[in-house]
């Protein structure tokens, strides 16, 4: 019988300990990487778009995703579409600057279509990201190199 050495979280569920890069990337065990959040957390949508921000311009899609996951996971069912949607743009970043082009574009314009029927809810720039993520998805598509950081969006209109 095959032994399963797959790592495992307090409940028991898959989860791997290896250290990850800034992108999210698996790093070998025993080498220093970024740390990740605590999963499950419940934020108001205001602490959410300023978390997830500040993971963005720090060049950190992958955590931002996972900030915007909490929101989808815990908020109301009317807004689950839209929080899930930002967590595809953020995950869409994220593969793009990891030079997945197909899964960074497919995801960018995934997630643009899910925000796209919101009216700006907590001050998010809907059409703002939606031609964010249109254009980002058609330079990466056309093999642009991504730089996290460089590209991050702003998720709120400045008048909010």
């Amino acid at each position: 019988m095959k032994e399963n050495r797959r790592d495992r979280d307090d409940e028991g569920r898959a989860r791997s300990a290896r250290p990850r890069d800034g992108l999210g990337r698996p790093l070998a065990y025993g080498v220093p990487g970024v740390e990740r959040g605590p999963e499950g957390v419940v934020r108001t949508p205001g602490e959410t778009l300023s978390e997830a921000q500040r993971l963005l311009d720090a060049g950190k899609p992958f955590h931002a995703h996972e900030v915007f996951e909490d929101a989808w996971k815990s908020g109301p069912d009317a807004e689950r579409a839209l929080w899930k949607g930002m967590a595809q743009l953020a995950v869409g970043l994220t593969h793009a600057a990891r030079g997945n082009a197909t899964g960074g574009a497919r995801l960018l314009l995934r997630g643009a279509e899910a925000i796209a029927p919101f009216r700006g809810p907590y001050g998010i720039d809907v059409p703002g990201l939606t031609s964010w993520a249109r254009e980002l998805a058609v330079r990466v598509a056309g093999g642009a190199e991504v730089d996290a950081a460089r590209e991050a969006p702003r998720l709120t209109s400045l008048t909010h």
